[in-house]
């Protein structure tokens, strides 16, 4: 199986969080700049990543690649059966990927992707509007629901959490301050100590020279 893009996005590092999570063996392919990957183009059309192939099956989006690795890799699952903790986990990622990512991502591209990877100047002023007025709520609202079993459904390690977690690597990767929401930090913190985040950062982390 491949997983075409850089895991410095959100939403690479949640599908290849959640493959490791699954114990799959997935290779992680990043394209240079400028010259994607053919086979990339052919599972994204669009250029979004990731990107997946599996076989002679191909399809991109993070939510579908996810549906794709539960239904045909039941176990362990990590998508819950029960319908009430389903729409949960539903709920979990889709904050993550809109409104999350939205928010972080503004930062995370005018701090580094922008000015360290395609040779432009990021707009502070985005990114400060974003830190002080966009992420605040957000991490407002994990603080008051931050589990204190240590995973936000049933107990155990689900789609719910990897997807929350994802964002947060680009949040560690700018040195973002969480000193005002402790247990979400904890919660985070825990989350991505796992060996199915923390190999994904550590070579993030070497790639970015921290």
């Amino acid at each position: 199986m491949i997983v075409y893009g850089s895991s410095l996005s959100p939403f690479v590092r949640k599908t290849l969080a959640f493959a490791a999570e699954k114990g799959l063996t997935v290779e992680n392919k990043v394209s240079r700049p400028g010259q994607p990957d053919p086979a990339f183009l052919q599972a994204s059309p669009f250029k979004k990543i990731p990107g997946f192939q599996d076989g002679d099956f191909q399809i991109s989006d993070s939510t579908a690649i996810v549906t794709y690795l539960e239904a045909q890799y039941p176990e362990p699952n990590l998508i819950p059966t029960d319908p009430r903790n389903r729409a949960r986990a539903v709920w979990f990622e889709e904050l993550a990927d809109t409104i999350f990512v939205g928010a972080a991502g503004k930062i995370f591209f005018n701090r580094i992707v922008g000015p360290r990877f395609m040779g432009v100047d990021g707009d502070e002023a985005v990114a400060l509007k974003a830190e002080q007025e966009e992420m605040p709520p957000i991490l407002d609202y994990l603080e008051s629901i931050a589990p204190s079993s240590g995973f936000l459904l049933e107990d155990r390690i689900t789609l719910a959490d990897i997807a929350i977690a994802s964002p947060f690597g680009n949040l560690r990767h700018l040195g973002f301050d969480l000193s005002r929401w402790p247990k979400t930090k904890a919660y985070t913190d825990a989350i991505l100590a796992r060996p199915s985040f923390a190999t994904i950062l550590e070579r993030e982390t070497a790639f970015l020279g921290g």
